[in-house]
This record gives C-alpha cells, structure tokens and sequence, in this order.
C-alpha cells in the first residue's frame, strides 16, 4: 500500500506539473485537483459494478441449472451456500454481511476528525471483496438477494481508499463527501439509474445542504453511470413496459395498491429487525451455525417446492410480469419470496434488498390485480407502481423509489402515480414505524464500530490505533 500511494502521488504531481498548471487559473485549478480523484474513483466504480453484475448474472443462472436438473439439491447446496457465506463474513469482515447501505449511513455519521478512524471497519477494500463473495456464494445457493446495496458499500470503499492514498497537501474534499458521492455513483452505476443516485444522496444517505457536494456527486454519477454504459451499452434495468392510462376506479386502484404494498413492506422490514434481534440469542458458534444452516435448510424445501421463481434476485419475475404476464401467477409466490427474502438476509451472510423488494413488489401488485380482477393488459402500471411502493415500505425513500422505477421504464407518463404511490406508502409504513429500516441498522453499525474499537484497544498487548491524516 505505501508503495502504490507513492506511485499514485507522483503520478498526480505529474499531472498538476505539465497539465493542469500551465493552463488553468489556481481557481480552476483548485477545482479540478480536489476532482480528480473522484473521477477516478468513478471510473473504478463503474468497471467494478459491471463485474460484480456480470458475476452476479452468472451465478443466478447457475442456480436456476441445478434447481431445474435436481431439485432435490437444494437441499444440500442451499444451506452449504449459507454456510459458506456466513463464514465468510464471520472470519473475513463482520460488517460486510447484509446490504451495505446501513454501513455507508453509518460511515457517514462517523466521518469526522474525532471518529474516522472506525470507518475502516465498515468501508475498507477487505469489506468490500468479502462482500462481493459472500453475496455470490449465496447467490450460488439459491439465497434471494440483490447486489445493488452491496455496490454501493463497494462504491463508498473505493472512494474511501481513493481519498486516503492522495497526498499531503492535495486539495481535498472531506471524507464525509467521498463517502456520500461513492454513494451515490454506486447506485447510479448498479442500476444505470443517475437521477436515482442524485436523489438517493438527497433522501437517505446525508442531511447535509445540497450546496456542498453536488458538483461532486454530479460528476461521479455521470462518470460512473458512462463507464457502465461503455461495458453494457444504454441499457434499461426492465426495458419499455406498455403502460395504459388509468382514470377514476383505475386512480383508486391505485391508492389501494399504494397502501397495501407500502404495508406489506414495513412488515417486511420490521420482520427482518426482529429475526436480527432473535438471532442475538445464539451466542455459541455452534448455535451461530445452527441457524445459518436452518435458514438455509428452510429456503432449499420453499426452492425444492416452488422452483427457480423461489430463488434468486427475482428480475426475471418482474420481467415476466411485465412482458409475458399470463395472468396465472400462484397467490403463494409472494410469502414465499417474503419469506426467502427474511431467510437470505437473516443469515448472517452479504446480500441486498433493493432488486429484491421490487420483485415482492411486483408480486403482491399482480396478485392485488387478480383479486380486482384487472385486465392482464391493463396491469403494468398497477405493478410498477407497487414496485414503488414495497421499496418504500422498507427504505422509506419514496422518490428514490419512484425516480427508480421510472428510470428503469423510461415510463414518464406513469410519473405522478409513481410519485403519489411513493409518498401514501411512506404514510401507513410510519403506522408501523416511524424509522426506516435502513436507519436501525445504521445504529446497530455506529455501536458494532465503538465496540470492535473498545475490544482491540483492550486486547493484551494491542498497538494504538492507527491515525489517518487529516
């Protein structure tokens, strides 16, 4: 590391001395070297998150193999893939297991003079390879995951490296705004989604103005997101859904659809803070293990039952209903992939909610659709906008939802049903709680921080802990 921040140093006083110098006031100057290293922390972002979604898309495909030639595997395979995900995480980097996102916030919160130290236990590029293989081994089971929380943990590592390797001296941005702006780019490049990112940033990740970082989160987007197009072109995440407009009862379908999937969203998150909170009960490595195992042994008899649909991020489902929607789709696929959903994170192992809440989403809307009675035809609206509002149920984010989707779809006629659905599932989820998932678990990571430091400051014969400059 000290030789590669040698290099990285030289290479930037190279750059300062025949480029940027010669030609641009100290202002400008100024500007671009506090940017520089953003832009290439961007560029990494979006050449890593095509990797990861590459890998990732190879390895739910392969679960999809072995589920439909010997179902009888999962049996075996899915609670070894837990295991071995869980082991993972549990030797490799404890905070590199769930999401993600709750460890940037966390990240964030702590990146000031006093406390920046801790970051590192959270956002280090150890985090953030266990991460990546955690979540592929889990995929590899069967575990119903998605990777675009894991991106953004991916993302805030590398601009947090990125920032720590720049010389002293360097202008810099501060560590909070590296983190924010990794963010940021993460989500824009995991799901070619920039408005998404810029109002992700707004939403859930900072409460700081706008002001101070927004030529920064505005570039990385944009560099990040035209690295991931340089690799899968102009790609959109669900293509171009035919969307037929609603008005009177369809307007109330609507709502009713809203509140239901923002309802059911907030359950699902209050279920995962309670299996979080259940599982602290096991102490022993041996009782650890039993659990991991069990939730693994519970999702492989739902994928033994149900099949491929039971398993994975769940994209293809949505894709499904959205252009070869046969109407049938069985009314128990949702507890189902609720409960896969529960299981897979629960685990211990790494693995996001994002792809996969838009799924349960989509599931619960056509269902809602059947018992209405709804037209297959005149369904794609009624599902996108439960996309919306079960993503908002469990992050509380509705426009970043809704801004989501829409990018997603390129559906902008949809746009005030996405937006409405958003905030009247933001409503009845505070019915259920006031915070959002995302926001208790950022306040499990900030504890999880102190302890670890407490615990290695006390160990016989530990060294201080390191400083890193200011």
């Amino acid at each position: 590391m000290p030789e590669l921040s040698s290099r990285y140093a030289r290479a930037l006083a190279w750059l300062d001395q025949r480029i940027i110098r010669p030609f641009y006031t100290d202002r400008v100057r100024r500007l671009i070297l506090q940017s520089f290293p953003f832009w290439i922390a961007s560029v990494l972002t979006g050449v890593v998150a095509v990797g990861y979604e590459k890998v990732f898309g190879w390895a739910e495909e392969i679960s999809f193999a072995w589920l439909e030639r010997a179902p009888w595997l999962a049996f075996v395979l899915t609670p070894l893939a837990f295991g071995v995900s869980w082991l993972l995480v549990r030797q490799g980097a404890p905070a590199a297991r769930g999401s993600g996102i709750p460890q940037v916030m966390a990240g964030i919160e702590l990146s000031n003079a006093s406390q920046h130290r801790r970051t590192a236990y959270l956002l280090s590029l150890r985090v953030a390879i266990i991460k990546v293989l955690s979540s592929v081994v889990l995929l590899l089971g069967g575990g119903v995951i998605g990777r675009e929380g894991p991106t953004i943990q991916v993302s805030a590592a590398i601009f947090r490296a990125i920032n720590k390797l720049q010389p002293a001296g360097w202008p810099q941005l501060s560590r909070q705004i590296a983190l924010v702006t990794g963010g940021a780019a993460g989500l824009a490049a995991a799901f070619n989604t920039p408005l998404g990112g810029i109002v992700f940033v707004v939403e859930e990740l900072t409460q700081m103005h706008m002001a101070r970082f927004r030529m920064a989160v505005f570039t990385a987007v944009i560099i990040a997101g035209l690295t991931a197009q340089t690799f899968l072109g102009p790609y959109l995440y669900l293509g171009f859904p035919k969307i037929i407009p609603v008005a009177g009862w369809g307007q109330l379908l609507v709502v009713v659809v809203a509140l239901v999937c923002g309802l059911a969203g907030a359950v699902f998150a209050k279920t995962l803070l309670w299996l979080g909170r259940y599982r602290q009960r096991f102490t022993t490595l041996a009782a650890q293990a039993g659990w991991v195992l069990g939730c693994g042994l519970l999702l492989g008899g739902l994928a033994y039952l149900v099949g491929r649909e039971g398993v994975g991020t769940g994209k293809p489902i949505i894709n499904r209903l959205l252009f070869q929607n046969d109407g049938a789709t069985p009314w128990y696929l949702f507890p189902v992939r609720f409960a896969g959903m529960a299981l897979s994170y629960s685990s211990g192992g790494a693995g996001g909610v994002f792809a996969t809440s838009l799924s349960a989403g989509a599931i619960l809307g056509d269902g809602i659709c059947q018992v209405f009675d709804v037209a297959v035809a005149d369904r794609n609206l009624l599902i996108l906008v439960s996309m919306v509002s079960f993503l908002t149920g469990v992050v509380r984010s509705p426009f970043t939802a809704a801004i989501l989707v829409l990018e997603m779809t390129d559906r902008h006629s949809a746009i005030f049903q996405l937006l409405l659905s958003g905030l009247l599932a933001q409503g009845v989820a505070a019915l259920i709680d006031p915070h959002s998932l995302y926001e208790h678990l950022k306040v499990g990571f900030i504890r999880e921080t102190g302890e670890q430091e407490r615990a290695a400051r006390l160990a016989p014969g530990a060294p201080a802990p390191a400083q890193e400059p200011d």
